[in-house]
């Protein structure tokens, strides 16, 4: 008699706060300072005050800091393939997202990034992971969209990346599976909503508050979620931009001091590698990775 078939592994989030068990990332082989929206622009804008130079080495070492504590915290990493046209895919976050039916591969506004679905499409597929929808009704991008908790998605748009057509659509068919989405307009000098809001643990999100609308802001409190509240200049430099680890851990990033201490503070174990060629560059730790699986919330 055969041996039963391996149980085919489930892929998929319903929320992202839960012990993190796989997650996509990309490597920044290609990696260089483009004009690719507000953050790098500021960073390009202000070198001759800054002196801030890009150095590929040390985004390299920064990045492998990176995966060594998501490596250490039991994560498995994928990568999507390097690519010299394709040389900002590694920010792994927008041009797919994770949901709990599947993958949703995006449309990229960016004209340096728009082919980038093709890393991504062939990852989920040689992997045998299900693409569960392909956004088509306007630009929509992953960091803009946020499981805060299960049954509840943020969905945001500034129209400079994702659009309200592409919002709407992927709002669409999370409400065709019995959950609520909520659709709403972000400043374009934040680029995405996880510029602005990341959950930490259940009930709680990271936030910069004074930048969120305020009608959002009440929902939210109405919902029972509470904040750690960043301020507008660290929000400004990604400092919302971290990753929750579960089971109390997260990964934030150096640049972020004043939130880090506030989350030790409240018992969180905080890792806070230097990502400065990225945060200076255009994205955070959030940014750089889509997660793949994580234990129900």
């Amino acid at each position: 008699m055969n041996p039963a078939a391996p149980k085919p592994r489930r892929w998929g989030i319903s929320n992202d706060y839960g012990p993190l068990r796989d997650v996509l990332l990309g490597t920044p082989e290609y990696y260089r300072w483009i004009d690719a929206g507000p953050i790098v622009m500021r960073t390009l804008n202000n070198q001759a005050h800054t002196g801030v130079e890009f150095n590929l080495q040390t985004a390299m070492s920064q990045h492998a800091e990176m995966v060594s504590i998501y490596e250490s915290n039991g994560v498995t990493c994928h990568y999507l393939d390097a690519d010299d046209v394709l040389h900002r895919n590694f920010f792994a976050r927008d041009s797919s997202v994770m949901t709990p039916w599947g993958a949703i591969i995006c449309h990229m506004q960016l004209k340096s990034r728009r082919a980038d679905y093709v890393t991504a499409i062939r990852f989920y597929q040689d992997n045998d992971i299900p693409i569960w929808r392909y956004a088509t009704a306007g630009h929509f991008e992953g960091g803009d969209f946020n499981i805060l908790e299960p049954g509840f998605v943020l969905i945001g748009f500034s129209g400079e990346r994702s659009e309200r057509e592409g919002a709407e659509q992927v709002a669409g068919w999370v409400r065709e599976q019995g959950w609520e989405a909520v659709v709403a307009p972000i400043s374009r000098e934040f680029v995405h909503m996880d510029g602005l809001v990341v959950p930490l643990a259940p009930k709680l999100l990271v936030a910069c508050v004074d930048a969120l609308e305020d009608w959002l802001v009440a929902l939210l409190r109405g919902r029972g979620f509470e904040f750690v509240e960043v301020g507008y200049a660290e929000a400004r430099d990604l400092g919302v931009n971290l990753v929750a680890l579960g089971n109390d851990r997260v990964l934030s990033m150096r640049g972020a001091r004043d939130l880090n201490e506030r989350m030790r503070a409240l018992g969180f174990e905080v890792f806070d590698p230097d990502m400065s060629m990225f945060t200076l560059g255009g994205g955070g730790v959030h940014c750089l990775c889509q997660a793949l699986c994580r234990d129900e919330a």
